[in-house]
């Protein structure tokens, strides 16, 4: 099976951002597609958005916290049923928050490093019971370039949670190679989202919305086992922070 035969698709937070987006590029090709979301009134507008745009298709949503694992099972379950099966999952739903470590804001870290790593792994473990029983799956992991390197101060839990999920999709790339179960871990660089813009992340790094998940698309349609991006300043500062010296690699973060 390829990219454009995987027909249908689970996309989690899919409610603004990144996922909002890949939800419009795959619903453009024809996709049904599965959305899930803390905001399902969101959800609910960007359905009807899809539907209009492109007659045939079927979308459905669900509100969905990823911390909740017996959820996300269960949402799972219940959007593979409704679209009659899964061919891909794009683990996508994410939090920015974060502060520095022993400043007393440790709810925030908690947070970030639940959603984006637990959260994530929640994900995985319902994804591939899907997959697993069927023989044959795609699995997307939206991890961050700031897996390379742990970055300082107030996203050195952000880093550190992107950095698992770029572990744990490098593992289950490995484990599953020989299979029909394919892994595809993308690092994003800085790409112009509202959680970007949060973030205070440098403007003349950061790509446009359609320049990012452009890159993100092709990048799943090619099931790349690995893809830092948008282009070939990213896929630099990938291969920078992750082997350079620190003396230097410092001096980027």
């Amino acid at each position: 099976m390829t990219g454009k035969t995987r027909k249908k698709i689970l996309i989690t937070g899919a409610s603004s951002g990144l996922g909002e987006e890949m939800a419009r590029r795959f619903a453009a090709t024809g996709r049904d597609l599965a959305l899930c979301a803390r905001r399902v009134d969101r959800l609910d507008v960007l359905r009807e958005e899809l539907i209009a745009a492109n007659p045939g298709i079927k979308v459905a949503v669900r509100a969905l916290d990823v911390t909740d694992h017996d959820a996300v099972v269960r949402v799972f379950g219940e959007l593979k049923d409704e679209l009659s099966g899964l061919d891909r999952v794009i683990v996508n739903a994410g939090l920015g928050k974060g502060a520095k470590i022993g400043s007393g804001r440790a709810d925030a870290n908690l947070a970030t490093a639940r959603t984006n790593f637990v959260g994530a792994l929640s994900q995985a473990e319902a994804a591939l019971e899907i997959f697993r029983a069927q023989k044959h799956g795609h699995l997307v992991l939206v991890s961050s370039i700031s897996a390379d390197r742990g970055l300082p101060g107030a996203k050195a839990v952000y880093s550190a949670s992107k950095a698992g999920v770029a572990a744990l999709g490098e593992a289950l790339a490995t484990e599953l190679a020989k299979t029909d179960i394919v892994v595809t871990t993308l690092l994003p660089g800085f790409i112009a989202t509202d959680m970007s813009s949060k973030a205070g992340d440098n403007s003349s790094l950061t790509a446009t919305l359609d320049e990012g998940v452009s890159a993100m698309v092709g990048a799943i349609e090619k099931e790349s086992r690995r893809a830092a991006l948008p282009g070939l300043k990213w896929q630099g500062i990938d291969i920078a922070l992750r082997f350079l010296p620190n003396k230097i690699s410092n001096r980027l973060v």
